[in-house]
């Protein structure tokens, strides 16, 4: 297939562009800077709605990955609107920009995330669960909407709802290792609060899943299926590195150095299943939580 990339470069298009290359599909990457046409890049500028639409022609499927971190830098007033506005300008011009092509692409992989479902405990939740509360799930509300586009030119939408995605050099796990490593983490606040993780080889065959199924649309939960609560992750990546991991912070000292971030990002629970690939035999590679950690920190 030819697919169109966006976000190629970062922690999740760096390993499925070549994941996808070495499967023998040709991959065109669109990019804000200058592109390199010699390595198949198209330059698009979603904050000023610029895309050459005629560089998209003759693409069978597009995977829509860009979009502002959410976890660097506190949650401004005008952060929050940044992160908002890159999600849903971005999905908005692709998919008008895919919908309006003479040949369209059979199919758009655009991503979203769990924060849809917002923090609800214990509460066990499938693709079709209520949306949550909060700024997350605003903000993926309106993500996921921004695709409608193309779904309403009868183009295949798949919305990868993804969790946290652990991979080595990089995302949530980059971020934990230094001070687990250094034996001075902990849980976070009361540490029962759920997370659904998932290993980055896990969420790249999920997506060629998507890439190759044409029977697959809507929203999909791209989540290992065993969440854990933040009380047994630390437990267990404290076990795989050989280090204590007796210490917890206590959540309201989260919220006074984060603020909001502190309730939606590290003290939310959401218990998210992947219902829709476990009822179509999807197979995981690295289903139970020690076993991905091992495999991922070469333990």
């Amino acid at each position: 297939m030819k697919i169109l990339v966006t976000g190629a470069s970062g922690f999740i298009g760096s390993a499925l562009v070549p994941f996808l290359t070495a499967g023998g599909h040709t991959v065109t990457r669109l990019v804000r800077r200058e592109p390199d046409a010699g390595r198949g890049e198209i330059r698009w500028d979603p904050g000023a709605r610029k895309l050459d639409a005629l560089g998209l022609e003759g693409h069978d499927a597009a995977v829509h990955l860009a979009g502002e971190g959410v976890a660097t830098g506190l949650w401004t007033r005008e952060r929050k609107a940044r992160i908002l506005e890159s999600r849903t300008r971005g999905t908005n011009l692709l998919a008008e920009s895919l919908a309006g092509l003479e040949k369209k692409p059979g199919v758009l992989i655009s991503a979203s995330a769990i924060g849809y479902y917002g923090s609800r405990g214990d509460e066990v939740l499938r693709e079709d669960s209520a949306p949550g509360n909060g700024f997350l799930a605003e903000v993926t509300r309106a993500w996921e909407a921004a695709a409608a586009p193309a779904e309403n030119a009868g183009i295949r939408v798949v919305l990868p709802r993804i969790g946290i995605v652990l991979g080595p050099g990089g995302g949530a796990l980059a971020k934990m290792l230094p001070a687990f490593r250094m034996g001075v983490a902990g849980r976070l606040g009361d540490g029962r609060q759920y997370m659904s993780w998932i290993a980055i080889d896990d969420v790249v065959g999920a997506i060629d899943h998507a890439l190759r199924s044409e029977d697959l649309s809507g929203p999909v939960n791209v989540t290992a299926p065993e969440p854990v609560t933040n009380a047994l992750f630390t437990k267990t990546l404290a076990r795989v590195l050989s280090r204590p991991a007796i210490l917890s912070v206590p959540g309201l000292a989260l919220r006074l150095i984060m603020g909001e971030m502190a309730d939606e990002m590290l003290l939310a629970s959401t218990r998210a299943i992947p219902v829709r690939l476990l009822e179509r035999g999807f197979g995981f590679r690295h289903p139970d939580l020690e076993g991905a950690l091992r495999h991922l920190l070469g333990r």
